[in-house]
């Protein structure tokens, strides 16, 4: 019999879902709350939904504070969002990174639009300055041959993981890292819009 999945309730909304689909947060040695992405820092943790609303309240309702018995220093709400903020932008990088060494990254505009075309990509990231005329083009493409877009941070950001000044579109070819750059965007994305995970 396969072993039930932990569940947690998230600090915001109370919602209880798999424990995995959470955000964690622990206590760092010196009281603060910090958020987990990778779920491996030691100690107990405090959960919320990828959204921000769902942080946002934890904070103003003092929930951290609750379950970590009284102990937690929790900053303020701004400064949570933030920390979560910069994490998962890093952790979306990183694995860019490890797509582009293992060879499984288009970039270049014609280069992705090619691909587009002939349909060999799994998804496709837009950063969030791209020009409206070309992300336009790009996602026409993208709508017609039923490929998954995504935007990202901005043009910098989504060059520097592959040694580019600037990047404003990059492709990904499928497998694994398509996969995981798949979760983590969606991720990236509810916790701004406030959707479910």
């Amino acid at each position: 019999m396969a072993k039930a999945e932990p569940q947690r309730s998230c600090l915001g909304c109370r919602e209880v879902k798999p424990k995995d689909e959470l955000l964690r947060f622990v206590l760092d040695p010196e009281k603060n709350v910090v958020p987990d992405l990778a779920k491996r820092l030691p100690g107990r943790g405090a959960y919320t939904c990828y959204r921000r609303s769902c942080l946002e309240a934890a904070v103003v309702k003092r929930q951290f504070s609750r379950s970590f018995k009284g102990e937690a220093r929790t900053p303020s709400a701004v400064d949570l969002l933030s920390m979560v903020t910069g994490l998962q932008e890093e952790r979306v990088a990183a694995t860019i990174a490890l797509a582009n060494k293992a060879g499984r990254i288009v970039s270049g505009s014609d280069k992705v639009m090619d691909a587009l075309r002939k349909g060999s990509i799994a998804l496709l990231i837009l950063a969030e300055d791209i020009s409206p005329e070309s992300a336009a083009k790009f996602l026409a493409i993208a709508d017609k041959t039923g490929i998954e877009s995504f935007r990202f941070s901005e043009k910098e950001r989504l060059g520097s993981p592959l040694g580019k000044d600037l990047r404003s579109v990059v492709a990904v070819c499928p497998g694994p890292f398509a996969e995981s750059l798949r979760r983590e965007l969606k991720r990236y994305g509810n916790f701004f819009e406030g959707g479910a995970e």
